[in-house]
C-alpha cells in the first residue's frame, strides 16, 4: 500500500461498517481520521464509555444563539462509529477532520440535498440513484443492498480487505468527471481543510500510516493531487461563530429521517440487525418478527416462522437476488405471519424495521447548565427520557407526581414539549388526575441549549421567560393563557408578574368578546390551584373582576346586531357563562371587590334576565339566555313556556322566532322529551307557519336539530307520529294535529324535507328541524 488508507464509505451503511472494520483489522494504521467537525475532538474519548450507547449524535450549536445547531447522527452500524471505537479500544489516536463547525454554523444556509436533510428544492447529485441508474435499477436502495450489504453474506467472499473502498472510489471518480461538484459547493471548501488535516496526519505518522473513514464521494477529491496554497486560499475569510460541542443521544426513527452528515436511511432498524446478526439473517429476524406478533396476542406457530424465511428466499431467487433484502422479508411477513394483512405489518415496521431504540450518553458529557439541572430531576423523579411514546398518569395528591407535573409544565413554558397533555383536566372542572403522552426527540437537546439563555435551573428559566412574556403579550387572551400555565408549573415569583399584566391589559380592554375568550382559561387556573394546593388567590381576583366587566358589557353589547354577529356574541355568552357557574360555585369566598360567590352568580342571572326581556336583543341570545336561566333552576318552568309562547305568536316575524328557538333548544333537546308544553308550542307554530316563509326559516330550524343525539331525535319523531295523547297534553285542538288532511300543504314541504333530512328507519319520523312537520301531516294521513 502506497499513501494513506482512504476508505470511502456510505454514512449508516452496515456493509461499509463491516468492511472498514476488516480493513482495519488488516492494516492497523497507526492514526484514524473520520468524517466529522474538528471541534468535536475534545469530546471523542467520550465514546470508548460503557455508558455511551448509539444511536448517538454530535451537536454543535452557536454559545450566543444555540437554536444555530448542527446534528452529526452515528449508529452502531455507521462506519464512522465503528472506527472511532476500534481506534480508542486499541488506543490509536482517532481525529475529526471535516470542515470545524465554527464555520458550518456561520456560513449561510445551502439548499437542502440528498446529504443535508430539509425539504427544499435540490439540484445536488445524488450519487447513490445515479450509480443504480447506471447499473440498470430504477431502487437505489435496492441496488445498494445487492452490491454492498449482502457482500460477505453470500456464498463467494471477497480475499482483498479493500476491494469494496477500491470499486467504490473509482465509481466516484467517474461521476466527479462527470458531473463536477455535483451541486455542492461547500463540498469544495469542506474537502479543502480535509486535505490539509490530512497532511498534517502524514507527516506526523509517516504516508502508509493513517487511515481515512469519510463519504465515498470525498475520495476523489482527497486522493487527487492539490496544492497547500490553493486549499489555504478556499478557506481565507470564512465567518467563524464561537460554537460548544458535545453528544446527545439519538433515536432510530430520526435515523430515517434526512438530517446530520449522509441521507438518513429509511430502515435502521433492519440495518442494525444486518451488521449485528453473525449469521442467518433472515431467519434471526423472521424471529424477532414473530415474537413481536406473539406479544400483540397474534398466534404465530414455528411452522409458520420456517414457511415465512422459504418464501422470503423464494423470492430473493425470482427477483434475481443474491439474498433476500428487506422487500423480500417484508413480502413473507405480511403473506404468512400477518395473514396478508398490512395492520399487524405497520407494526413490524415501526417496531423492526425503523426501531424504536433512543441512546445514551455519559453523564460526564458536557451540557449547559439548564441541561444538567434536567438530567437531574429526571433522576430523582424516575422519568426516563425515551424515544417511544409512553403514556405517563399522575395523581395530583401523590407527591411525587405534583413535582413530575409541575417539571412537564415548566418544561411546555419554556418551548421544550417533551410531554403533551392528553385527556387533561376538562374545560369545566378540576381533576386530580393528568394524563401525559411522552417522547423524547432529539431535537429537544437544542430547545434545552437555547431555553438555557433564560436560566441555569428549569424553574429559574421558566420563570424568566414567564416575566418576559408577561411583559411583552399584548393581547388578553395571551396573558390568560400564560396565568394558566404558570400555575401548574408552580411559579410563584412569575405569577405575580403575570397578574399584573392581565389586570393592566383587562382594564384597557372593552370588547366583550374578548374579555368573554379571556375568563375560561383564568378560572381553569383557579380550578386547578385548588386541585395541586396552589395560591390561586390573585388569579381568582382578576377572574372575578373580569367576570364583573363581561357582566357590565354584555346587555349593551347584545344591541342591534345582525345574524352573524348575533351567532358570535352567543358562543361567547355560553362560554362566559360557564366560567362564571364555574368560578361562583367553586369559590365560595371573597370574590373580587368584596362580593361572595353567591352575590357574582345573583348578578349574572339578573343580566341574563335583562338580556331576555330587552326587545332590541336578537332572538338568538333572548333565547339562548333564557334557556341558561331554566337549567340552573333560575327560570320557573311556567314562566319559561309564556315567554316561548311570546317569541312564537303570530305578530313575531317567523325569522325572528327561529332563532329564539335556535338559541332557546339548541344544545339539548331533551327539555322537549320531558316538557310536553313546550313541545306543543313549538310543533303548534312550526305548523302554522306559512309556506311561503317555510322555506327561509328551514335552515335555521335545522341548524337547532341536527345537532341531538340520535335516541332523542328519534323520541321526538315518535312523539310527533303518536300524535297528542288522550289524557290531554296540551296538543288538542292545535292545527298540527287537525282530524282533517291538508294535502296541498304537506306534498308542497315533503319533498323539501326529504333532500335536507336524513332518512330515518321505517315507523320513525325524520330527523331534523322539520320533524315535527312531516310527522305530523303523515299522522293526519294515517288517521284519515
Amino acid at each position: 500500500m502506497s499513501g494513506p488508507l482512504l476508505l470511502g464509505v456510505r454514512h449508516h451503511g452496515p456493509g461499509s461498517a463491516r468492511a472498514v472494520r476488516t480493513a482495519l483489522e488488516a492494516h492497523a494504521p497507526a492514526e484514524v481520521l473520520v468524517e466529522g467537525p474538528a471541534e468535536a475532538d475534545a469530546v471523542v474519548r467520550l465514546a470508548a464509555e460503557d455508558a455511551m450507547r448509539p444511536p448517538v449524535a454530535l451537536l454543535a450549536h452557536v454559545v450566543d444563539e444555540p437554536a444555530r445547531a448542527a446534528f452529526w447522527p452515528l449508529a452502531a452500524f455507521s462506519p464512522e462509529w465503528v472506527a472511532i471505537r476500534w481506534a480508542l479500544a486499541r488506543d490509536v489516536p482517532v481525529r475529526f477532520f471535516d470542515l470545524p463547525a465554527a464555520h458550518t454554523l456561520a456560513l449561510p444556509a445551502e439548499p437542502a440535498g440528498p446529504d443535508s436533510g430539509g425539504d427544499g428544492p435540490s439540484l445536488r447529485l445524488d450519487p447513490l440513484a445515479t450509480l443504480a441508474a447506471a447499473a440498470g435499477h430504477d431502487d437505489p436502495e435496492r441496488w445498494w443492498e445487492d452490491v454492498v450489504e449482502h457482500r460477505g453474506r453470500s456464498a463467494t467472499g471477497e480475499s482483498d480487505p479493500l476491494a469494496p473502498f477500491t470499486a467504490l472510489a473509482g465509481a466516484m471518480a467517474e461521476l466527479r468527471a462527470a458531473h463536477g461538484d455535483g451541486g455542492r459547493p461547500r463540498d469544495l471548501i469542506r474537502e479543502a481543510h480535509m486535505r490539509l488535516r490530512l497532511r498534517e496526519a502524514r507527516r506526523r505518522q509517516g504516508d502508509d500510516a493513517v487511515a481515512v473513514v469519510c463519504g465515498a464521494w470525498h475520495v476523489p477529491a482527497l486522493a487527487a493531487p492539490a496544492k497547500v496554497t490553493d486549499d489555504r486560499r478556499l478557506l481565507r475569510g470564512l465567518p467563524r461563530a464561537r460554537v460548544d460541542v458535545t453528544w446527545v443521544p439519538w433515536t432510530d426513527r430520526r435515523l430515517a429521517h434526512r438530517s446530520g452528515y449522509g441521507a438518513g436511511v429509511d430502515s435502521p432498524g433492519w440495518y442494525g440487525h444486518l451488521f449485528a446478526a453473525p449469521d442467518r439473517p433472515v431467519e434471526r429476524w423472521m424471529t424477532r418478527a414473530a415474537r413481536l406478533l406473539r406479544e400483540e396476542d397474534m398466534p404465530v406457530s414455528p411452522a409458520e416462522v420456517i414457511e415465512a424465511v422459504r418464501l422470503a428466499d423464494t423470492l430473493a431467487a425470482l427477483r434475481d437476488r443474491p439474498l433476500a433484502g428487506l422487500t423480500e422479508t417484508l413480502d413473507a411477513v405480511r403473506a404468512v405471519l400477518c395473514g396478508g394483512s398490512d395492520v399487524p405489518l405497520e407494526l413490524v415496521r415501526e417496531r423492526l424495521v425503523v426501531g424504536e431504540a433512543l441512546g445514551e450518553v455519559p453523564a460526564g458529557a458536557p451540557v449547559v447548565p439548564l441541561q444538567r439541572d434536567l438530567a437531574r430531576q429526571q433522576r430523582s423523579l424516575r422519568l426516563r427520557a425515551e424515544g417511544a411514546d409512553r403514556e405517563l398518569a399522575l395523581d395530583l395528591r401523590r407527591d411525587v407526581d405534583v413535582a413530575r407535573s409541575r417539571l412537564l409544565h415548566r418544561l411546555r413554558l419554556l418551548g421544550v414539549p417533551w410531554g403533551e397533555p392528553v385527556g387533561a383536566r376538562s374545560a369545566g372542572t378540576g381533576t386530580f388526575r393528568e394524563s401525559w403522552l411522552l417522547r423524547w426527540e432529539p431535537e429537544l437537546a437544542v430547545r434545552v441549549a437555547e431555553a438555557g439563555i433564560w436560566g441555569t435551573t428549569v424553574l429559574s428559566a421558566a420563570t424568566a421567560k414567564a416575566r418576559r412574556r408577561a411583559a411583552e403579550t399584548g393581547d388578553l387572551a395571551g396573558l390568560t393563557t400564560l396565568a394558566e400555565q404558570c400555575l401548574p408549573a408552580e411559579l410563584p415569583e412569575a405569577l405575580p408578574a403575570v397578574m399584573r399584566a392581565l389586570a393592566d391589559r383587562a382594564a384597557l380592554d372593552t370588547d366583550v368578546g374578548h374579555l368573554a375568550q379571556a375568563l375560561p382559561p383564568l378560572v381553569r387556573s383557579v380550578r386547578y390551584g385548588d386541585v395541586r394546593g396552589s395560591d390561586a388567590a390573585a388569579p381568582a381576583r382578576v377572574a372575578a373582576g373580569l367576570a364583573e366587566r363581561v357582566r357590565i358589557g354584555l346587555p349593551p353589547a347584545c344591541a342591534g346586531l345582525d345574524a352573524d354577529g348575533a351567532a358570535q356574541l352567543r358562543r361567547h355568552l355560553d362560554t362566559a357563562h360557564r366560567a362564571v357557574v364555574l368560578l361562583a360555585r367553586g369559590e365560595p369566598g371573597e370574590q373580587g371587590s368584596g362580593a361572595s360567590g353567591g352575590e357574582l352568580l345573583s348578578r349574572w342571572y339578573g343580566m341574563l334576565r335583562d338580556v331576555v326581556g330587552r326587545d332590541r336583543v336578537p332572538g338568538l341570545l333572548r333565547g339562548r339566555s333564557a334557556r341558561l336561566l331554566l337549567d340552573d333552576g333560575r327560570l320557573p318552568e311556567e314562566e319559561a313556556a309564556g315567554l316561548l309562547r311570546l317569541a312564537l305568536s303570530p305578530g313575531t316575524p317567523p325569522a325572528e322566532a327561529a332563532a329564539w328557538i335556535e338559541g332557546f333548544l339548541s344544545g339539548s333537546g331533551l327539555l322537549l322529551v320531558h316538557d310536553t308544553r313546550l313541545f306543543a308550542l313549538v310543533d303548534a307554530w312550526l305548523t302554522g307557519v306559512g309556506e311561503d316563509v317555510f322555506t327561509e326559516v328551514l335552515p335555521l330550524l335545522r341548524r337547532t336539530f341536527a345537532p341531538y343525539e340520535a335516541g332523542v331525535r328519534r323520541t321526538l319523531g315518535e312523539l310527533v307520529r303518536r300524535g297528542p295523547a288522550p289524557g290531554g297534553t296540551g296538543t288538542e285542538g292545535l292545527p298540527g294535529f287537525a282530524p282533517d288532511l291538508d294535502a296541498r300543504r304537506a306534498d308542497a314541504v315533503l319533498p323539501t324535507v326529504r333532500r335536507l333530512l336524513a332518512p330515518g328507519p321505517a315507523g320513525t319520523s325524520a330527523r331534523g328541524p322539520g320533524g315535527s312537520r312531516t310527522a305530523a301531516t303523515a299522522s293526519r294521513r294515517d288517521a284519515s
